[in-house]
């Protein structure tokens, strides 16, 4: 149980993970333009990539970029033998070419050691690292697979928040509620502290009937749909290609300023929550 500074550090932290089960709504770019933007701002940022496609990874790193010595495959496999010299955790991280942001990579290998982790119970394994390197960082963000898998629950029972991609279709809509509930259940038996931060709108197309529809449809059942919704640009796969997130390719273009704005409603809505 820690104690003192210790938890006084953790609480300090402010961990995200993002995460929707529906595959193509853009959880490795929102996760990796939100953390690019909070290390603009000054703070020590971690991506951890639990999605063993590695886009997280490669959109940081480079895709051709030198092979990380270090991997999530690695840190897990640890977890599960006996060594006199464990790495710590810090050990893992990769300084990214952006300062003051760090990735937790991925590795391909990953989803084999998926079952092997799951039946030998780790599922707090991760949870355990973050409050290891709790004093090193002020901000992580957790990228996550398209499935309710062993790293997506990792994940949900390591963070504080939860964000939500969504993509403007019905398919979409049909898969948040299944979501909502899942994280609920998570919320209840593993991490009472975990709470959905908000539905992240994503690609929207402000002048389709369809959009507008099915996101003030969500408004209107009192789901937190955050503002500004991110715009349908095709300056994102730019933004992939180069391995630059917005802020620093493009600090002008609308979708950097949207998403600069997200962040800080962010901000402002987590201070809110501190005073009450």
């Amino acid at each position: 149980m820690p104690h003192g500074n210790e938890m006084n550090r953790r609480e300090n932290v402010m961990r995200r993970v993002v995460f929707n089960q529906k595959g193509g709504v853009g959880k490795s770019t929102i996760t990796c333009n939100l953390a690019a933007i909070s290390a603009k701002k000054g703070k020590r940022t971690l991506v951890v990539d639990l999605d063993p496609q590695g886009n997280s990874t490669q959109y940081l790193l480079g895709g051709n970029a030198t092979p990380p010595e270090a991997t999530l495959a690695e840190f897990f496999e640890q977890s599960l033998m006996f060594r006199l010299d464990p790495k710590k955790t810090i050990d893992f991280a990769a300084a990214s070419p952006f300062e003051r942001l760090s990735v937790l990579p991925s590795h391909p290998r990953l989803e084999e050691l998926q079952g092997k982790l799951e039946s030998r119970y780790k599922i707090y394994k991760l949870r355990e690292a973050l409050d290891e390197i709790a004093g090193d960082f002020d901000q992580i963000f957790i990228d996550t697979p398209p499935a309710l898998n062993f790293f997506t629950r990792s994940a949900l029972i390591a963070a504080d928040a939860c964000l939500i991609p969504f993509d403007c279709d019905e398919f979409s809509r049909n898969a948040l509620y299944a979501l909502l509930a899942n994280t609920e259940e998570i919320r209840a038996d593993h991490n009472h502290d975990l709470k959905v931060e908000g539905i992240v709108v994503n690609q929207y197309q402000p002048r389709a009937n369809l959009p507008q529809k099915v996101v003030q449809e969500l408004i209107d059942e009192g789901l937190p749909v955050l503002q500004p919704y991110l715009s349908a640009s095709v300056k994102i796969r730019e933004s992939h290609e180069h391995a630059t997130p917005m802020i620093h390719l493009d600090p002008r273009h609308k979708l950097t300023q949207e998403f600069v704005a997200l962040y800080e409603n962010l901000v402002s809505k987590k201070k809110k929550a501190k005073k009450k």
